[in-house]
């Protein structure tokens, strides 16, 4: 097997760099008390449309792959139903706290499947890290959110 490349200086720039919608959230809770529940709402969104984003990763690494089985294939469909469903129980009236409690331990879970992910074809270097990095960034900005 041959050494994997590493991944780019962008690559972890912006990684990075979309954290900062909810790091903007967080703040506009403490600079803008009047628009909580906008600030709140918008950090939910966010968050969940970021967690449907990573089911496409797994979805992209199956394709790539040429023969991904129909197992990954489903593992990677759950961010977005999971997202959606949250949305929905939000809409029929789901406090906002747990709704973005929920969506923030997900996303701290999802590194499990990257994980695995790697056992079974090459990656590029630092790629794990930089995922376990933003996941738990992004989960725990989320939570964060939801005790604020």
């Amino acid at each position: 097997m041959e050494n994997p490349a590493s991944l780019s200086p962008a690559a972890r720039i912006l990684g990075f760099a979309g954290l900062l919608p909810l790091i903007g959230c967080a703040a506009g809770l403490v600079l803008l008390p009047a628009h909580r529940e906008a600030l709140l709402d918008a950090g939910f969104g966010y968050a969940a449309l970021i967690f449907s984003f990573l089911g496409g990763l797994w979805w992209g690494q199956g394709v790539a792959r040429g023969k991904a089985s129909a197992a990954l294939f489903s593992v990677a469909v759950v961010p977005s139903l999971i997202a959606w469903g949250l949305m929905l129980l939000r809409l029929l009236g789901c406090p906002l706290r747990e709704a973005l409690m929920a969506l923030g331990v997900v996303i701290l879970l999802s590194p499990i499947v990257d994980l695995a992910l790697a056992q079974k074809q090459l990656n590029m270097r630092g790629w794990i890290a930089l995922r376990l990095q933003l996941s738990a960034g992004l989960g725990a900005l989320t939570l964060a959110l939801a005790v604020l």
